[in-house]
């Protein structure tokens, strides 16, 4: 049995804690995010996946990460004030957290184990790391920040077609 996303929780950008088992039987894109770095702009993208595909139970989670240059300094509240004005976006948006170092959230922690990065690196390099969650909660898929959200589409409308 594969361990999966189901067993964490996480604090929103409210501080509410959100349980991860509110999106059993949905696809999940997990993403490390910022709001001052150079692919910034992935959020109108990640907000075009969701548009196009929550409908068939695709969720982007994302969480604001200060730990690349201090791209994302603000409070939780600036960083969704920013996202709003910016990019409209309709998913959900995290507390900010660290996704390295003995501070990780156990979610990343979990997720860098289940698909290591290049060469076995369990490390979050950059911003905008994506993982891809399937609908049993199991971690499927990494991209790299450079991967555009719009590449994920035939990953995402595979994970979307099994059937649980």
């Amino acid at each position: 049995m594969h361990t999966r996303i189901y067993q964490f929780s996480a604090d929103d950008h409210r501080g509410e804690k959100i349980e991860l088992s509110n999106y059993i039987g949905k696809v999940v894109l997990i993403v490390n995010t910022a709001s001052e770095c150079g692919f910034t702009e992935q959020y109108k993208g990640l907000q075009e996946l969701h548009d196009k595909y929550n409908t068939q139970g695709f969720e982007v989670l994302a969480f604001p990460c200060n730990q690349f240059k201090q791209q994302e300094k603000g409070s939780n509240a600036d960083i969704k004030s920013f996202c709003d004005l910016q990019f409209n976006i309709k998913f959900d948006l995290f507390s900010k957290v660290d996704v390295n170092g003995t501070n990780a959230h156990p979610l990343f922690k979990f997720l860098k184990k289940e698909a290591p990065g290049i060469l076995g690196t369990k490390s979050i390099k950059w911003n905008f790391t994506k993982f891809l969650v399937n609908k049993e909660g199991q971690v499927i898929k990494r991209f790299a920040t450079i991967t555009k959200p719009q590449q994920l589409e035939s990953d995402i409308e595979k994970s979307l077609e099994m059937k649980c």
